[in-house]
């Protein structure tokens, strides 16, 4: 995926509210910038870490800078979740995902029951193959690990995965990691023992893990390769 302009590059002074973050530009402005993540963005929300923002064309948003992506050390994270299922998306249609090759039709935000979306469908032929993609930003001793705060949000798509899984379909639980220096991948058991547990029971069950890395750069976000991952805590 890359980006339709140039992105504007800036000095974190603190991220709150969930999606707001301050910052420095440059040229010594500090202005509010749109910060769209859910998570804790624990290990990638230090003061005084540089970030790249982006700007809408659209002039009735109150803050028309959004946060793409912040450094930390020699590494870009990609920190805009909004972005996160059309480069896993667009790596598939492009077969760069080696599960999931020659589909048909991708259809995203798909209902699967009553209280339930799942992010893609892939149909290939007669097969239907449903997809939920987590975005993974944290990082600790060259782990990879999902989630960075507690999701009874996610916890209910693993077994939405399952229940589909158990009617005959394929279910795959998809982390792209939006960083480079990541070398293997866990869930986060110590900060969401739920979901950890919850991961374990719906691969026993048939569903699918896949664990896949972006290379980001101010210029583009394009996943590149799959990464070992284990289930132990």
């Amino acid at each position: 995926m890359d980006f339709q302009a140039p992105l504007q590059p800036a000095t974190l002074i603190k991220r709150y509210k969930r999606f707001l973050a301050d910052v420095t530009t440059d040229e010594g402005q500090e202005i509010t910038v749109h910060c769209p993540n859910t998570g804790s963005m624990r290990g990638c929300s230090t003061p005084g870490s540089r970030v790249m923002l982006s700007t809408s064309p659209n002039p009735k948003r109150k803050y028309p800078q959004t946060l793409e992506m912040i450094r930390t050390e020699d590494t870009w994270i990609g920190v805009n979740t909004m972005l996160t299922n059309h480069i896993v998306a667009e790596a598939i249609a492009d077969n760069r995902v080696s599960e999931l090759q020659d589909i048909d039709t991708i259809t995203k935000e798909v209902k699967t029951s009553k209280s339930s979306r799942l992010d893609l469908l892939l149909e290939r032929g007669n097969e239907q193959i449903y997809v939920e993609i987590k975005n993974c930003s944290l990082v600790e001793d060259g782990w990879a690990m999902f989630p960075d705060a507690v999701t009874t949000r996610g916890t209910k798509h693993l077994n939405e995965l399952a229940d589909l899984v158990k009617k005959g379909h394929r279910g795959i639980i998809f982390f792209c990691i939006q960083r480079s220096d990541a070398r293997q991948f866990r869930p986060a058991a110590h900060i969401d023992p739920t979901y950890a547990e919850t991961l374990t029971k719906v691969i026993k069950k048939g569903v699918e893990l896949l664990v896949y890395q972006a290379e980001v750069t101010p210029e583009s976000i394009t996943i590149n390769k799959a990464i070992p991952f284990s289930l132990e805590p």
